[in-house]
């Protein structure tokens, strides 16, 4: 199947889940830096895959998806500083983490293919 449209992407599909998630569980947060960073860090994936994919080169796509991939760490990081820290429960640390996984290994995915 031939992608017509970054919306189609499964891994964008995935982000854009996980990034409504992140904006719910830490709404209430009052530690800004960290609700922020963390904030920013799951649009970034989203973000990049979707301004990669416009770009029309496959080069650049792929450039866009290691940024996107590396913001997917970032976000991994950042859930295990949140649990650590009782910001989030062991459960939504599981499914948080268990989606930016899943969204990594698309990332991979897509890459090898290009």
């Amino acid at each position: 199947m031939l992608i017509q449209r970054f919306e189609d992407i499964i891994s964008w599909q995935k982000s854009m889940e996980l990034t409504v998630l992140i904006y719910a569980l830490f709404s209430e947060s009052r530690d800004f830096g960290f609700r922020d960073q963390i904030r920013r860090a799951s649009v970034s994936i989203m973000n990049n895959i979707a301004e990669g994919f416009e770009r029309k080169s496959n080069k650049e796509f792929k450039q866009f998806l290691f940024i996107a991939k590396g913001s997917c760490g970032e976000l991994r990081s950042m859930l295990y500083l949140a649990k650590e820290l009782n910001k989030i429960t062991a459960k939504d640390f599981t499914k948080l983490h268990s989606i930016a996984e899943e969204i990594s290994k698309l990332l991979s995915g897509l890459i090898k293919t290009l």
